[in-house]
């Protein structure tokens, strides 16, 4: 098979996945070819993707690779798409999941704890939505269940790996720079 000719079956592969497609997938579909093959063929997709300023990119994503729109097209997809019913994360569930994203493994009573609140049907959501799992068991009294994130939480993230979270220090700066501008929080009282 000619160069072209790779470059046009892994695009098609990636065209036909739903789902980010890793190179161990695409190397069984090619029958066993070098992973550092498919990379570099990945690489110069990727590049004259970009040269050509064409509507989609090829990205790295949750362990694997897919083809994405580009950015800079979100604009039009949005009017496009206007209509089209977003199932959104409410602040509970995005600030459970953000302290089972950076203290995974957690337990739901150290995630209860943190929040303040009961956080059973934020959980049930995070599992329905497959954004959270079971991670197993913690070694303590009880043996409760560990919880973190899936892949399906760095798809919907557009994360490569957990890695690529901010780090916590950071919002800790960010924080203090706009306590620095705006003035300390004064405390509210309630009636």
């Amino acid at each position: 098979m000619t160069e072209n000719n790779l470059k046009a079956v892994i695009e098609a592969l990636l065209f036909a996945s739903d789902k980010p497609l890793p190179l161990e997938r695409m190397r069984n579909a090619l029958d066993n070819m070098d992973t550092g093959q498919i990379r570099s063929i990945l690489e110069e997709l990727k590049s004259d993707y970009e040269k050509s300023e064409r509507g989609v990119r090829i990205t790295e994503i949750a362990g694997g690779f897919q083809i994405i729109t580009a950015p800079s097209f979100a604009p039009f997809l949005k009017k496009l798409y206007k209509d089209r019913h977003t199932d959104k994360l409410s602040k509970p569930a995005l600030e459970t999941l953000a302290i089972i994203a950076y203290k995974q493994p957690v337990t739901k009573l150290e995630v209860e704890s943190l929040r303040s609140v009961n956080v059973d049907g934020v959980f049930y959501s995070l599992m329905d939505k497959g954004l959270i799992r079971v991670a197993g068991r913690k070694k303590a009294p009880g043996r409760p269940k560990v919880y973190g994130t899936t892949a399906q939480f760095l798809e919907y993230f557009g994360l490569k790996s957990l890695e690529e979270l901010p780090k916590i220090e950071n919002f800790q700066t960010a924080l203090s720079d706009k306590e620095a501008i705006d003035g300390p929080k004064e405390p509210t009282q309630a009636n």
